[in-house]
C-alpha cells in the first residue's frame, strides 16, 4: 500500500514517514503544501495522511476532498484541531488528534488499503 504524507511540520513529517514504514508499508512522498500535494498524488497513494494546516494555509480539508474525489485515496486528518477538520465526505476513514501513537495509525492503515 502507497501513502502520502501531507504535513508542513518537517520533523513531524518524518517521524509519521518513519512510523508508516516501520509498520510495513511505502511513503510515496512528503507534502507541505497543496501544489506538492496534488502533484504527488499522481503517483495514486492509497492512502493520504493529512494536516489542516499548511505551509500554504488552511488547505488541507480542501487537499482532503481532493485526494478522496479525484484520485480515491482514502483520508485520514491527523490534527491538533480535530473541530476544523469540516464535514465527513467519502473517503474519509476519520479525523485522529494529535499526538498520535503507531497502534491508531496501524488500524488506519489497515482499514486504508481498501480501494472503492
Amino acid at each position: 500500500m502507497k501513502v502520502l504524507i501531507v504535513e508542513d511540520e518537517i520533523f513531524a513529517a518524518l517521524h509519521l514517514e518513519d512510523t508508516v514504514r516501520d509498520l510495513g508499508y511505502e511513503v510515496v512522498g512528503i507534502a507541505p503544501d497543496q501544489p506538492s500535494a496534488l502533484e504527488l498524488a499522481a503517483a495514486k497513494p492509497d492512502l493520504a495522511f493529512v494536516d489542516l494546516n499548511l505551509r500554504d494555509g488552511p488547505t488541507g480539508p480542501e487537499i482532503a476532498r481532493t485526494l478522496a474525489q479525484q484520485f480515491g485515496t482514502k483520508v485520514l486528518i491527523l490534527t491538533a484541531n480535530p473541530r476544523e477538520a469540516g464535514d465527513p465526505f467519502d473517503g474519509l476513514l476519520g479525523v485522529l488528534s494529535k499526538p498520535w501513537a503507531p497502534s491508531e495509525l496501524q488500524r488506519y492503515l489497515d482499514a486504508g488499503g481498501q480501494r472503492n
